[in-house]
């Protein structure tokens, strides 16, 4: 019976291999980015279901204290995406190589791993919780509103962290459809208790906290269930493998996405402290805006996590000139979508930033400058974010580090401490644009460098 399973499992393997390496890589591309681009923008969108609601309670303090969470939020993901990336990247290519064995070990140790790491951070968090909130940037008004929050979203950090490992993993292996409704159903279900929690049972910030984590709940059971049930690699005690071979090769394929993430938290945090001589209202206004951003970024992430298996499977396979033809065919819709995304979101400012905050002026006038500012250069990172994804899926691991570590940390963290000296609340409101140009203005020449390696690789490895 074992065997026959194993020889099912070894065919399911070599069909998506010729798939994947055979198919139109446009079509291939979309049809995998469509479900992750769904479960991005459903992901961001009860993010801010968050920001919407607590918003309704018309305390600024509380709407600012899920903008200090936020950076909690970007801490736990850097693990979950520095797990999820790490097995996910080696996984698609050794499932490119053929070697089934390694990626099955591999699917099994970034999941487990994940779970003990969210378990360290959940306990570390709550024994020291006030001095935590303080470090992610909260203010004495916003600190009993963010203590209060983080609390909930702390006891779910192993399963959410576990979350990002499944979801990862799960697309890496071209079957990101059922990361969609392992996501989707937890969004919906989100969006359905905050109110219920924040004001039927009158828990204001907690309430939303533990409507988002019983939510995260669900998306981790659906998604570990879309594991097992699917023609997946299956998460199996018995394959977990905590040796270094492992653990190196996740470093090298998670440590860019441990990096953006690790910094855009630093980032999130200083822009808090930032903010925070311009008052609550100004943290208010940058948390909103940070949502927002995030949201709009969601499609063109989704849209990379399509190409990131397509160029994984490909580049493991030695069909280089399939891994360009992808990139070039990702960065060329992805500056078209983001360039009459940026001029929506340019126009429409003064409409989008009143539905998170209507009763205070000053956050409403701040957050329509900040997003304007912000999407000016939106467009650009069409280029930095599809350069940071492949030279993190095929191993590049410097490369993908300098990037991935560029927009919300190199470029990022000392604008947004500078820029104020110098111009006050504008120097904060142009950090976000400033740090986007340089990160364009980096990944430019690196990633032409890349390109002219994979003519040379395809030239010597001709298919």
């Amino acid at each position: 019976m074992e065997h026959t399973q194993l020889d099912e499992n070894e065919r399911q393997q070599h069909e998506k291999f010729i798939r994947m390496t055979t198919g139109k890589p446009e079509k291939l591309i979309c049809q995998l980015a469509v479900p992750s681009i769904i479960s991005m923008l459903i992901t961001s969108f009860y993010n801010m279901a968050d920001t919407f609601f607590i918003a309704k309670l018309e305390n600024t303090s509380a709407t600012g204290a899920v903008g200090v969470a936020f950076s909690l939020m970007a801490i736990i993901q850097a693990f979950g995406f520095f797990l999820g990336h790490g097995s996910g990247n080696y996984i698609s290519r050794e499932l490119g190589k053929k070697n089934l064995k390694n990626a099955e070990e591999m699917a099994s140790t970034g999941f487990f791993t994940a779970l003990i790491v969210g378990t360290f951070i959940m306990t570390a968090g709550l024994i020291f919780i006030n001095p935590l909130a303080k470090l992610l940037g909260s203010t004495d008004t916003i600190l009993p509103y963010a203590a209060d929050y983080i609390r909930y979203i702390l006891i779910g950090c192993p399963y959410m962290c576990a979350s990002i490992v499944l979801n990862n993993q799960l697309r890496f292996q071209s079957n990101a459809f059922f990361g969609m409704i392992g996501l989707a159903t937890g969004a919906v279900l989100n969006i359905a208790l905050d109110p219920i929690f924040i004001f039927i049972l009158d828990m204001g910030v907690s309430g939303a906290a533990i409507a988002t984590i019983i939510s995260q709940f669900v998306s981790f059971v659906l998604l570990l269930v879309g594991m097992q049930k699917s023609d997946s690699l299956k998460i199996r005690l018995s394959n977990f493998r905590p040796n270094m071979t492992y653990f190196v090769q996740i470093c090298k394929g998670g440590a860019p996405s441990l990096f953006r993430q690790g910094l855009g938290s630093v980032a999130s945090i200083c822009l808090n402290f930032s903010a925070g001589n311009y008052g609550d209202s100004a943290i208010a206004a940058i948390g909103i805006v940070s949502r927002i951003m995030m949201f709009a970024s969601s499609a063109l992430i989704g849209f990379g996590q399509g190409f990131q298996p397509v160029c994984g499977f490909n580049y493991g396979a030695k069909l280089y000139s399939r891994v360009k033809r992808s990139f070039v065919f990702c960065v060329k819709y992805a500056s078209i979508f983001l360039l009459i995304f940026a001029v929506v979101l340019f126009v429409c400012a003064q409409w989008i930033i009143p539905q998170f905050q209507k009763e205070d002026q000053q956050v409403i006038s701040i957050g329509i400058l900040a997003l304007r500012c912000q999407a000016v250069t939106f467009p650009f990172m069409a280029w930095v974010v599809m350069s940071n994804m492949m030279t993190q899926t095929i191993g590049k691991v410097y490369k993908a580090s300098l990037l991935a570590m560029a927009r919300q940390g190199i470029m990022f963290i000392p604008c947004v401490l500078i820029l104020p000296l110098f111009f006050d609340i504008w120097g904060l409101l142009l950090a976000q644009p400033a740090a986007d140009m340089l990160s364009f203005i980096l990944a430019l020449p690196l990633q032409i460098s890349e390109m002219r390696e994979l003519d040379r690789l395809a030239a010597e490895n001709p298919q």
